[in-house]
Order: structure tokens, then C-alpha cells, then sequence
């Protein structure tokens, strides 16, 4: 160390030196001392510029695909090129294996400044337990930011009228894809009812083509196709009442028993490639099938239009898609499985840098990332959106005509039901229980969870 006199003059002074071999004190002279104080005082300034420089905002996503995650790194740099001092780590983690991440993260306390989500049950776990921020102020004190955006996109973030997710990534809506070529091939047309599909596949079948290509270890693609059944026989009330604990609903009644049939009907006519129960979404299971031309429809959210634009460009152009069919007798036709806003961008208390993050966030939907998303066929839901593609004004049109936007059942309900609900589907899927048994089985969770 060096002392300074009070004037301000160098006195001689004893210096500590790190000398292994001796551990000897030396004296130092005014000069050698001077030249000490210039190098202490620099490393002062350089730690000190380290410590500014150390201030990291930590990003979590699941955006994988080339194209996406690019707007996310550019978002990022300009983020960081305008607030000297603050360093983005962005991590992007595959769907399934960043939600086990995200919850032993929060578990642990240890979660990232800035994560994704889908809104609904299991974000409201999070703010239950005090560990996400409340946007309401940042947002009431950026007015202009918040206006851009369409106001339903902020409904399944909200709790107690308190918001804690921005909409970022897409308007998701579930809808069968297809093989235009295949279907011109065998002389098909989009199906628009349930008898009708049911002759589609039959015709695929008869010329040895997986009518549907499913990748379900994961579960939660299988129960699109069972939502969409409750939907169209027991209308947007079916889900809803049952899921509000609505007087005289259950999640036994007639639609969810029934959905289960029909959800059984199209594995025992074997409307799926084979194996679909144990094929993983995650690495391309299902996109593979279409590929290779050994399936001809896989349903899905629109963000696959994406996907196939960047893995296979080629059969991107040979892809169209149509809502999934009506049911004879049926509550529902219009109705819509999705979100408006899926992903959305949340903050954890855990976050040392709160005010830094929630500016990432807004780097992240900026105008020049909103328009990068829109060339990569997402459209996140801000208003005025100039949008000239076919594909994409048919998605927006899809969504105007819809009755209601369901949200995914798993991330609707809370997360230990959202979890037996994708179960009981891999079951029924898998011919492993009746539609009964499945329906009976949830309702007595709901009853234990949803009090």
C-alpha cells in the first residue's frame, strides 16, 4: 500500500510486496513510490471500468432456428452498442428441455434476468410465488411501446390486472399443414369436416402415405389435436366452464369423453405414421416425415411455416395449410387453438438489473426485429402490421373470423394439471385407456387442484 500525506506530497513509505520467496517488506524510495501510485491508481480505474462492464443481463429462449435466433443476437447487439457497460448472455434452449431448465432455475432461485414463456398457468405459478416483476410500471412510463401492441396480446400474461409478460414472438394459431403436390397427386382437397377428412386419409392410406405426421414423446403436439376435438364438439364453453369450475361443468362431460373417441378413432384407422408416440418434435421428428414424403399432413402452430422455410426451403413451397375440420352436430367451426403473442419475454426478481432488462425486451420487439420476424413468416401482434404475404394475411384473417383463441391446455391450467392432461392424451393416443377413464381421471384432478 501508499500512504499520501495530507498535502498531497509522497512520503517515503514501507511497501508490502508479493514476494513468494521472501515475504520480504522493502523500502521504496519517493520516485519508485510515485511510479506505484500511477500503476495503483490505474488498476483502481480498471477495476472499476470492469465492474461497469460486468453488469449482464442473462437472456433465456427457444429459439433455435437460424433465422430466429438471429433476431434475438441482433437485438442484443444493438442493445448493448446503446447501453455501454451492459453485456447480453443469450442461451437458446430446445423447447422441451428448457421448460425442465426454467423450473429447477426458479427452484433454485437462479433464474435468467429475462426468459420466455407462453403466459397462463404455469407463469402465474412463478408470480404467485413473488418471482416475476411487474411491467405495469415500465410500461405506464413508456406509453408509446405499449400502444404498439394488439391489447388482447397482453391477456395471458396478466394477473390481479397487473402485467408481467411482453408478447414477442409470433401469433401462433394450430392448423393442419399440407403437401399441396401430394394432394394434387391423389386429387384431395382440404377437408373441411370430419367425414371429409376421415376420406382423406383413407385415400392417403390406400396409396401407402401417413395421412399425419406426428412427433408426440413430448406430448404436448398430440394434444392439439384433442383440444381441437373439444373445441368443434363441445364449442369454447366446453373448456372454459370446466376449466373455471363453472356449476354443473366437468371436465367428464360429454365433449371431453367424446373428443377422446374420435381422438382414438384416428390412431385405430391409422391416421398417424407409425412410432409417432415416441418420435421427438424437438430434433425435426415429424417435419422429417413430411420431407421425405411419407407423411402428407402434420398439425401444428404456424410458427412451422417457419420451420420448413429454414430447414427445407424447397418443400416449403410445396406446403399450404387449412383450419382443422368442423364436426357434424358440433358447438364449435370457427374457434381457434393458440396464442397472440407466443412467446412472451417476462423479467425474475432474481434480476440485479431490472430497469436493463426490461430494455433488452423492447430491443427485442423493436421495429427492425418485428419486421426481421415478419420475414420469417411470425407475425407478433403490434398493430398497423404491414403484412403482404398470402400465407400470413390468411393466419390474420383466420384469427379476425375466430369465435374464441383457446390457449394451449397445458399452459392454461396450472402445471400440475396442464402435465396429467398431456399424459392422459399420450395415453388415449397410445390405446392405453378409455376416453372414460381419461375424462373421469381429470376431473378428479381439477377437483383437488382447481379450488
Amino acid at each position: 500500500m501508499y500512504i499520501m500525506n495530507v498535502s498531497g506530497n509522497v512520503a517515503m513509505s514501507v511497501v508490502t510486496c508479493a514476494d513468494p520467496s521472501t515475504h520480504r517488506r522493502h523500502l521504496v524510495k519517493p520516485s519508485s513510490l510515485t511510479a506505484v501510485s500511477i500503476v495503483a491508481v490505474g488498476l483502481a480505474l480498471a477495476g472499476s471500468a470492469n465492474a461497469q462492464a460486468a453488469k449482464v443481463i442473462t437472456e433465456w429462449d427457444i429459439q433455435t432456428q437460424p433465422a430466429a435466433a438471429k433476431v434475438l443476437t441482433d437485438a442484443a447487439s444493438r442493445f448493448e452498442k446503446a447501453n455501454l457497460g451492459v453485456k447480453v448472455e443469450r442461451s437458446a434452449i430446445p423447447n422441451d428441455a428448457y421448460k425442465a431448465k426454467l423450473k429447477i432455475a426458479f427452484g433454485a432461485n437462479e433464474p435468467p434476468c429475462v426468459f420466455t414463456n407462453w403466459g397462463g398457468g404455469p407463469l402465474r405459478e412463478y408470480i404467485k410465488a413473488d418471482q416475476v416483476v411487474d411491467l405495469t410500471p415500465y410500461l405506464a412510463k413508456d406509453p408509446a411501446f405499449k400502444d404498439r401492441f394488439v391489447p388482447a396480446s397482453f391477456d395471458t400474461t396478466k394477473m390481479d390486472g397487473k402485467v408481467y409478460g411482453i408478447p414477442a414472438e409470433d401469433t401462433s394459431l394450430a392448423v393442419i399443414h399440407y403437401n399441396k403436390e401430394m394432394f394434387d397427386k391423389f386429387k384431395l382437397q382440404p377437408p373441411k369436416t370430419w367425414p371429409e377428412l376421415l376420406k382423406t386419409i383413407e385415400v392417403l392410406k390406400a396409396n401407402n402415405v401417413a395421412p399425419f405426421a406426428l412427433a408426440n414423446k413430448a406430448k404436448w403436439p398430440g394434444s392439439m389435436y384433442y383440444m381441437y376435438l373439444v373445441d368443434r364438439i363441445g364449442g369454447a364453453d366446453a373448456f372454459r366452464k370446466a376449466a373455471s369450475r363453472a356449476p354443473g361443468s366437468s371436465f367428464a362431460d360429454p365433449a371431453f369423453v367424446e373428443a377422446g373417441k374420435r381422438l382414438q378413432e384416428l390412431v385405430k384407422i391409422g391416421a398417424f405414421a407409425e412410432g409417432f408416440n415416441g418420435l421427438d418434435y424437438d430434433v425435426g421428428g415429424s417435419r422429417r416425415l413430411m420431407y421425405s414424403g411419407k407423411a402428407a399432413m402434420t398439425l401444428m402452430g404456424t410458427w412451422e411455416g417457419s420451420s420448413f422455410k429454414n430447414e427445407n426451403p424447397e418443400f416449403f413451397k410445396k406446403v399450404d395449410f387449412f383450419a382443422f375440420p368442423t364436426m357434424p352436430g358440433g358447438k364449435g367451426s370457427t374457434g381457434v387453438i393458440g396464442s397472440v403473442g407466443n412467446n412472451f419475454y417476462s423479467v425474475s426478481k432474481a434480476c440485479k438489473h431490472p430497469e436493463a432488462a426490461v430494455g433488452l425486451i423492447k430491443s427485442m420487439v423493436d421495429d427492425e426485429s418485428v419486421k426481421a420476424r415478419l420475414a420469417d413468416n411470425r407475425l407478433v401482434p403490434v398493430k398497423g402490421l404491414a403484412v403482404t404475404d398470402p400465407g400470413q394475411q390468411r393466419i390474420l384473417k383466420m384469427l379476425a373470423d375466430a369465435s374464441n383463441v383457446q390457449l394451449w391446455y397445458d399452459q392454461d391450467l396450472p402445471p400440475k394439471l396442464g402435465e396429467l392432461h398431456k399424459d392422459l392424451v399420450q395415453s388415449l393416443l397410445g390405446l392405453s385407456i378409455t376416453p372414460e377413464e381419461a375424462a373421469s381421471k381429470m376431473e378428479a384432478a381439477a377437483k383437488a387442484e382447481l379450488r
